[in-house]
Formats: structure tokens, sequence, C-alpha cells
């Protein structure tokens, strides 16, 4: 099983120690983080960041690379819903649709189960 955290979830972990005790302890860590998701769970200012770079650490970071950039728009037009889905939560999706057993830990997981009925292969969507 990978996971895989958008924002929202990146944030929710960042709040939640005892969750991410528990992930470990089920030997489910380390998450994968898509590198533009950085873009939206950080401000920029360290001091507000602190809880989520230090999680941050304990992940692994991954670069949208172009097959991923394809997958993630394929997925975006199957929805019928381009205009309203982020891009960050298609490469997500992308991202963990990718590797067999792929978990998203997301706040938005309406947009997410819409993507992963387009994946190739499943695709477990998580509220965190």
């Amino acid at each position: 099983m990978t996971f895989v955290l958008g924002s929202g979830g990146l944030s929710a972990l960042a709040a939640n120690r005892a969750r991410l005790v528990e992930l470990r302890r089920r030997g489910l860590w380390p998450a994968q983080v898509p590198t533009v998701v950085l873009t939206e769970a950080l401000t920029g200012d360290h001091r507000r960041d602190v809880a989520t770079n230090r999680l941050l650490h304990t992940c692994q970071l991954r670069a949208v690379d172009e097959i991923s950039a394809r997958e993630a728009s394929r997925l975006r037009t199957a929805t019928r819903r381009a205009g309203t889905i982020l891009v960050v939560d298609t490469v997500v999706a992308a991202m963990a649709s990718d590797r067999p057993g792929g978990v998203v830990l997301t706040s938005d997981p309406r947009d997410l189960w819409a993507l992963a009925q387009h994946a190739a292969r499943p695709i477990a969507v998580v509220e965190a």
C-alpha cells in the first residue's frame, strides 16, 4: 500500500501526531507527497509551516514528471469537470494510481473520488 498525501491530508497529519504514529506502527509510512502539493500546503512563513515541514522531512517527495502530468490531465478531462477540479488533486490521483494499492489521504474526497473512477489502477480515497 502506498499513501499519497494531498495538501489537506498533509495538513491533517501535521496536526494529528497520534494518527501519524498509528500509520507508522502499521507499516504504512513513509507517505509520498507530490512536490506541487507544497504550493498549496505551505505559506512560505517558516513559523506557520513548522509542523508541516517537520512532517515533510519524514515523507518521500516526488517531482511531477511528464508521465504523471499527462495522466493527471487525462484523469481531469475524464471526469467531465475539468474546470472545477484542482490540478493539484489530479496530480495526487495520478501518482496514487501509478502503483498498486494507492491510497490518497485528502480533505477533498469528492473530487478525488471522481478522479479515482477513471484511474488506471484502483485508488482508495480516505478523508483526512
